[in-house]
């Protein structure tokens, strides 16, 4: 886990306790699917993790690069993984915290489809993550309207 950050209440929680979008982005015959869970420990971010990949089809994917950041007693805690997706993992976890998100994961899920997407397999991470960031948001700002 990365080194504790200062929190100051001003961060996002997720709306929902579990989102799953499949098949957002097709390219080059890759398929990316994304979930966002609500996590405030570890075991949590295990089974929001154990659900993601328990999901049909999801356990013949090539890679579940995902990011978390928690609060506890006062303090920040961020963790990532790029699971053999090189750089996936930053990518996730810099949009949560630009976004202000805290006691979430997000998991990308990504189906190899043989070509190699260089750079543009982080665009389409990163435009995964801000798509389930920004719909669970709405969500929220609906739901209170």
């Amino acid at each position: 886990m990365a080194k504790p950050a200062m929190y100051f209440n001003d961060e996002n929680e997720p709306k929902n306790d579990f989102l799953n979008i499949e098949r957002i982005i097709r390219d080059r015959g890759s398929v990316y699917s994304v979930s966002l869970g609500r996590v405030t420990n570890r075991e949590e971010i295990k089974q929001f993790l154990k659900k993601t990949k328990s999901l049909k089809r999801h356990d013949k994917a090539t890679h579940h690069s995902w990011a978390a950041r928690i609060v506890r007693d006062g303090v920040l805690y961020e963790s990532k993984s790029d699971d053999g997706e090189t750089g996936a993992g930053n990518v996730i976890l810099r949009i949560l915290q630009k976004k202000h998100m805290v006691n979430t994961a997000v998991c990308v899920t990504r189906w190899y489809g043989g070509v190699k997407l260089e750079a543009d397999r982080f665009k389409h991470v990163q435009d995964a993550t801000l798509f389930i960031v920004e719909k669970d948001q709405e969500e929220k700002a609906s739901r209170s309207n």
